[in-house]
């Protein structure tokens, strides 16, 4: 664990460390079994992720960020990867909502080249080609989402905007 630094002034200083990163969820399903080798259409593939976090003690807080990839060949599925990829940070001295932005946006900048790399390797070891996840910018969507959340006059207190 790190300790919280103080200031010349008495007050404590901000703090952010990421303390582990682990999987707290893996599947990957090829429902075609050997037939799938066999598929000459071009693939549609559909990604779908969301984050979730929660405190889970003192200064800590996980965050999971969730991937769902569905891989089409003709309306058949070819292949399903799902991984819930995880994070434990220690994050201090922030109000809520620069805390609500760092869990929606550093967390998971931080913890999705885990998930980015996992489902590549599961994939491969199914015995597809590489798949690499692009590049997500989470500042935008979440900028996006409180922009929305303002507009529609939703962003009451407690009720903070997250990126699905």
């Amino acid at each position: 664990m790190t300790d919280q630094a103080v200031n010349p002034e008495g007050q404590a200083q901000q703090q952010f460390a990421l303390q582990k990163v682990y999987i707290k969820d893996l599947s990957f399903e090829s429902p075609m079994g050997a037939g799938a080798f066999n598929s000459m259409g071009k693939p549609q593939i559909n990604q779908e992720f969301n984050n979730k976090n929660q405190r889970v003690g003192e200064d800590l807080y996980e965050v999971v960020l969730s991937f769902t990839l569905t891989v089409k060949v003709e309306e058949k599925v070819v292949y399903l990867a799902e991984i819930q990829q995880a994070g434990i940070f220690v994050i201090k001295g922030l109000d809520n909502n620069q805390l609500t932005q760092i869990l929606n946006t550093l967390c998971l900048h931080s913890i999705f080249p885990y998930a980015r790399e996992t489902i590549d390797t599961v994939v491969t070891k199914g015995g597809f080609p590489p798949l690499m996840l692009p590049h997500i910018n989470f500042d935008a969507l979440y900028a996006q989402a409180v922009a929305q959340a303002k507009t529609k006059e939703q962003a009451a207190p407690g009720n903070e905007p997250t990126i699905n």
